[in-house]
């Protein structure tokens, strides 16, 4: 071999890993903080799904729900048969509705696009026990023991529904029949929390375990 030929090698050595390195940067393997037009790439990152997609295939309405994407929560639509009006009477089953389809599991495009649910699979949901406001509605878990995420995707997914108050805000408590802290001998429930889906709720879910005003 001639000295030529052998000071290539080394050279297109060097630039196969460099070229493989980029191609797996591009893949999505490693995220880095700089935009990559690697072509047919997850859309992960992103948090978005194809645009569309289902709503040809699909009678009902597009309904909005927030799922769990990297360290925030987006909303995805899906279409779903849902109760009509934003009458009180309508409050528990859109909210029960609601509820279902947080817990369900994401379809194949909503995985590829880096959505997942933070939801207990058993978490139920009831209207507000007597002496509740209107608007309150009651899990079956108490709050300070969900998932700050899960806590965030309802109050988010809630919002601007019949589920909500006229200012949007979403009144939650955790299960009826606490213990009798008053010794009257009634059992007590937890108190409620009125949440808001703000930026800082979507974007720094953890900030629902302090979120709440106290009703």
């Amino acid at each position: 071999m001639s000295r030529t030929r052998r000071a290539r090698a080394p050279l297109a050595a060097l630039v196969t890993v460099t070229a493989l390195g980029g191609l797996l940067a591009g893949c999505g393997i490693r995220s880095t903080s700089v935009p990559v037009d690697a072509g047919a790439a997850p859309s992960r990152v992103g948090c978005v799904l194809p645009g569309g997609e289902g709503k040809d295939a699909a009678k009902e309405p597009a309904v909005r729900v927030y799922l769990v994407c990297g360290s925030r929560v987006a909303p995805v639509e899906r279409q779903v048969r849902m109760p009509e009006g934003r009458s009180s009477a309508e409050r528990l089953p859109v909210a029960r509705k609601l509820l279902e389809e947080l817990k369900r599991q994401p379809g194949t495009s909503e995985e590829d696009a880096g959505f997942e649910t933070a939801l207990p699979p058993g978490l139920e949901i009831t209207d507000g026990r007597e002496g509740d406001p209107d608007e309150a509605l009651r899990l079956s878990e108490p709050l300070d023991e969900l998932p700050s995420f899960a806590l965030a995707q309802i109050v988010c997914t809630f919002a601007d529904t019949a589920a909500a108050d006229a200012d949007n805000a979403v009144t939650l408590g955790g299960p009826e029949g606490g213990a009798d802290e008053d010794g009257d001998g009634e059992r007590s429930g937890p108190p409620l929390q009125r949440f808001e889906c703000g930026t800082a709720l979507r974007t720094r879910p953890e900030a629902a375990e302090t979120a709440g005003t106290k009703v």
